[in-house]
C-alpha cells in the first residue's frame, strides 16, 4: 500500500508497481516449470453417465420419529444421508436433486456426459417397445372387460339390496320390541310403525 497520501484521506491506495512485480514473478515461475519439464497431471478420465441400477430409498423413514442428540452420527440424524458425499439433506426432493447433481456424480467418478446411442441401439429399443405394446394390446380384451364390469355392477346391486333388507328387518324388530301390548291395546292401536309398507 502506498504511504504517500494526505492525512485527511483514509481511502486505500494500492501500489501498482508491487502488484506488477508479483504478476511477473508468477509468470516467470510458470515458464520455468514448463522448461524444467514438469508435466502437468492429465485431466481425470471419468465414466460416462449411466442409469442407476438400484432403487432410491425415500420412504423407509417415512412417518417415523427419531430422537437426535449432539452425539448422534450424521447418518442417523434427521433427513437423508449421502454416504458418498458425507452430507445430510433435509427432504426427499432436495435429496433427489443432490444424487442427480454434478457434485455427487463427480464423487462417484462420472462425468455429466451421456453416451451417444448408435443406430442399432435405437432400432433395438424401438423393437422392444413395439413388442411391449403388442403384449399390452393382447392382454386388453374389450369384451372380457365389459363382462367383468357387468358382473361387478350386479354384485354391487345385490349387496345394496341385502343391506336395505337388513335395515328394514332391524327397524321392524326394534319397533315391535318398544311397544308394550297392553298399553297399545288401551290406546287403541297396535304400534308406532310407519304407514309405508
Amino acid at each position: 500500500m502506498a504511504s504517500f497520501s494526505r492525512p485527511d484521506d483514509h481511502r486505500r491506495k494500492w501500489d501498482l508497481k508491487e502488484f506488477e512485480d508479483l504478476a511477473q514473478k508468477r509468470i516467470q515461475e510458470e515458464l520455468d516449470d514448463d522448461i524444467v519439464g514438469l508435466e502437468k497431471t492429465p485431466p481425470v478420465k471419468r465414466e460416462l453417465l449411466k442409469p442407476r441400477d438400484y432403487k432410491v430409498d425415500l420412504d423407509s423413514k417415512l412417518g417415523k420419529t427419531t430422537v437426535i442428540t449432539k452425539t448422534t452420527p450424521p447418518s442417523q440424524s434427521g433427513g437423508y444421508y449421502c454416504n458418498v458425499c458425507d452430507c445430510v439433506v433435509k427432504d426427499s426432493i432436495n435429496f433427489l436433486d443432490h444424487i442427480n447433481g454434478k457434485k455427487h456424480q463427480r464423487n462417484l467418478g462420472m462425468s455429466m456426459r451421456v453416451e451417444r446411442s448408435s443406430l442399432d441401439q435405437v432400432k433395438k429399443r424401438f423393437e422392444l417397445n413395439k413388442k411391449k405394446m403388442e403384449e399390452k394390446s393382447k392382454d386388453y380384451d374389450l369384451e372380457q372387460r365389459i363382462q367383468e364390469l357387468r358382473e361387478e355392477e350386479e354384485r354391487l346391486k345385490e349387496y345394496r339390496k341385502e343391506k336395505r333388507r337388513d335395515r328394514k328387518r332391524k327397524i321392524q324388530e326394534s319397533g315391535e320390541q318398544d311397544v308394550d301390548p297392553d298399553v297399545a291395546a288401551m290406546m287403541g292401536f297396535s304400534g308406532f310403525g310407519s304407514l309405508k309398507k
